[in-house]
């Protein structure tokens, strides 16, 4: 299990500005379950959805998405796994795959994160930020994630991931513009 505790090039927890908040959020806290959720929290509140709030610059790791205060799902997924790593909680990435216009093709990757509870399983839960018609939150152990699948061309993919997948990296590193994420959005077979 070690290794959903790394930090990485992408979710670099051992940067200081993201110690500083894990600190800062674990001090707030009295239980893994409490802090889970503050950080959660924290991220869903105070970190914009790029796409959403049209927003540049396109962030990858998460101390930039910390820096800039903006990241797509991907991105926001990266510092929510570094500060719960920062922690000590075990932090996967997940993905899904969904229809980008909810009534079929094109198709994209949508980027969320598991985590270890207190019970030893994993529970999912989704940080891209909530809106008029979405609202993921964390309430264990009823999985309450931004998107459900709709379609047979949609997908919960069942691996929890310690790295992020290498086509979501070439996108968030290719383009500069949330526009060009936006119109190249990862996908999956």
């Amino acid at each position: 299990m070690n290794k959903y505790l790394e930090s990485s090039t992408y979710i670099d927890w051992h940067h200081q500005s993201i110690k500083s908040l894990a600190n800062n959020l674990s001090s707030q806290c009295n239980s893994k379950h409490e802090l889970i959720k503050t950080t959660f929290e924290w991220v869903t509140d105070n970190i914009k959805h790029s796409s959403d709030f049209q927003l540049n610059p396109v962030t990858c790791k998460a101390s930039d998405v910390l820096k800039y205060k903006t990241g797509y799902c991907y991105a926001k997924s990266h510092l929510l796994a570094a500060l719960l790593r920062a922690n000590s909680i075990e932090t996967g990435l997940c993905y899904q795959r969904l229809s980008v216009t909810g009534d079929g093709s094109p198709y994209c990757l949508h980027g969320l994160n598991a985590v270890k509870l207190e019970n030893s399983l994993w529970y999912r839960i989704d940080a891209r930020g909530n809106k008029e018609d979405i609202d993921a939150q964390f309430c264990p152990p009823i999985e309450k994630l931004a998107f459900s699948i709709e379609s047979s061309f949609e997908a919960d993919l069942p691996e929890i991931w310690v790295k992020p997948l290498p086509q979501i990296i070439a996108v968030l590193e290719k383009y500069s513009t949330w526009r060009e994420v936006y119109e190249n959005l990862p996908d999956i077979e």
